[in-house]
């Protein structure tokens, strides 16, 4: 039971996958990432502040606003990070689920079908 509580758990936080680009593969379990960015911002005045996941949810660092002291922030997400936005956003990688079907094609010419059919020994 103790053992269980100390083993590792074995999920990948995409440690490899680099975060200047907006989809790429991890080299460590395979699947395709998209870097997701958010803002966390006073819901008052609107100010940036700085924010971090906790138990899968974005929020700010502190518990009030450094500019108006209000308790309530907005979560934006934007698509691309600017320069001046980096000390302030949040990545997020998610995980893209591509359920492809995997089924084959065969296609037959019926122009070389009947020209086969007509050579025939």
């Amino acid at each position: 039971m103790i053992w269980s509580l100390l083993k590792k758990n074995n999920i990948c936080t995409h440690p490899q996958v680099p975060p200047d680009c907006d989809f790429a593969y991890c080299p460590n379990c395979g699947e395709l990432i998209e870097n997701q960015w958010y803002l966390v911002r006073c819901a008052c005045c609107g100010v940036k502040l700085k924010g971090f996941v906790k138990n899968g949810q974005i929020i700010p660092e502190t518990k009030f606003c450094h500019n108006c002291g209000c308790k309530d922030f907005v979560v934006e997400r934007i698509d691309k990070i600017n320069f001046i936005d980096i000390t302030y956003a949040v990545l997020v990688k998610t995980v893209i689920n591509n359920d492809d079907y995997n089924y084959t094609q065969s296609w037959v010419d019926t122009k070389m079908r009947s020209k086969l059919i007509e050579c025939d020994y």
